[in-house]
C-alpha cells in the first residue's frame, strides 16, 4: 500500500525571517476507511506560523501502477495517430 495526498486547507498566520527554524508536527485526527486526516501545524521558535488539516488516502499500489500504464499507453497511442 501507500498513500496519495488529497488535500491540504491551512491557514497563514505569521512570517517567518530567514535563519530561523520551523517545526511542523503532524497528528492523525481520524482514520475513516482508507482516508487519513491528520491536523497540522507549524511553528517558528517565536510564534504559530500555520495550522490546518493534511487528508490522505491509503493505495493499492500495484493497481495504481497498472492503472497508470494503461493511460500512459493510450497517452502514447494518441500521440503517435494509432
Amino acid at each position: 500500500s501507500a498513500e496519495r495526498r488529497t488535500a491540504t486547507p491551512a491557514s497563514h498566520t505569521a512570517a517567518t525571517p530567514p535563519g530561523l527554524t520551523v517545526t511542523v508536527e503532524a497528528r492523525l485526527e481520524k482514520v475513516d476507511g482508507r482516508r487519513l486526516t491528520f491536523a497540522v501545524s507549524a511553528h517558528d521558535g517565536i510564534e504559530p506560523i500555520t495550522a490546518g488539516t493534511h487528508e490522505r488516502f491509503v493505495i493499492d499500489t500495484e493497481k495504481f501502477k497498472q492503472k497508470l500504464a494503461g493511460k500512459v499507453a493510450s497517452a502514447n497511442s494518441r500521440r503517435n495517430g494509432t
